[in-house]
């Protein structure tokens, strides 16, 4: 057989196994080695949220604030880190907006900024694990409408389908 015939017949057998599912997956230790060595990217502040670019979620219903992530800000980036701009309204009408990220894997927060009146404060904060003590707004986040608990975040596109349904779950 010649090299090209050769080359022709390894790319076809690839092909087939990636697709029929002979293709392996990364090992325990493959994973672990990504996680030990997981590197944070940049992170740019995005312009204040408008109301026009605001999704509601319900973290539960007995609660006195209403709860928004901007669709504009909503992004996943390649070091797999969600993120959001977070609003959450008092009935009074008062905002508190925050910028904030979510590693799915790792169950795990970080808030980048705070928003004081038309900017941005950053503030940031180390990485904290949400777990059971976490606010419940974030929980539910974590759980209901970002990520696929423990593994990957959803995509912008599934988040943003369903965040108006009452989770993933519902």
């Amino acid at each position: 057989m010649s090299g090209g015939r050769v080359r022709s017949v390894i790319a076809c057998v690839l092909a087939v196994a990636s697709t029929t599912g002979l293709a392996q997956s990364k090992s325990d230790w493959e994973l672990d080695q990504e996680e030990r060595y997981w590197n944070e990217g940049e992170v740019t502040l995005p312009p204040m949220p408008r109301d026009t670019d605001l999704v509601e979620f319900e973290p539960t219903a007995s609660s006195s604030f209403r709860f928004f992530v901007d669709r504009t800000t909503l992004s996943i980036g390649k070091d797999r880190v969600i993120r959001y701009t977070l609003v959450a309204r008092s009935s009074s009408g008062i905002s508190n907006v925050s910028y904030e990220g979510m590693r799915c894997k790792s169950n795990e927060l970080r808030i980048y900024a705070l928003g004081r009146g038309p900017v941005w404060a950053e503030r940031p904060k180390e990485w904290v694990n949400i777990g059971s003590k976490g606010q419940l707004w974030h929980r539910a986040l974590y759980r209901d409408y970002l990520c696929k608990v423990g593994t990957t975040p959803l995509s912008v596109d599934e988040i943003l389908k369903v965040m108006p349904r009452g989770g993933f779950h519902r």
